[in-house]
């Protein structure tokens, strides 16, 4: 079972969110959308990726942070949903 949760922040946070919600390891899909809600960018994570993978990703991700202000981040996790 999966569930899905949003964040919203400013550009300038962004790449430190993703790199947060990889290192937490139950994530299946992150999706970033602009904040008139257009989707921007989307990518799947599996089990056993690593930094060799990830490094192209996080460097997009800091691309289009640079050119974005608020969007938001849409995270598919594995998992009963909390709460």
């Amino acid at each position: 079972m999966s569930f899905k949760e949003t964040f919203t922040l400013h550009g300038e946070n962004l790449v430190k969110k993703v790199k947060e919600l990889i290192e937490e390891g139950n994530v299946r899909k992150i999706t970033i959308t602009d904040k008139d809600g257009k989707e921007i960018m989307n990518f799947p994570l599996t089990i056993g990726v690593v930094g060799v993978v990830l490094a192209p990703m996080l460097a997009a991700v800091g691309a289009l942070a640079a050119l974005i202000g608020e969007c938001s981040i849409t995270v598919e996790r594995d998992g009963p949903e909390e709460g």
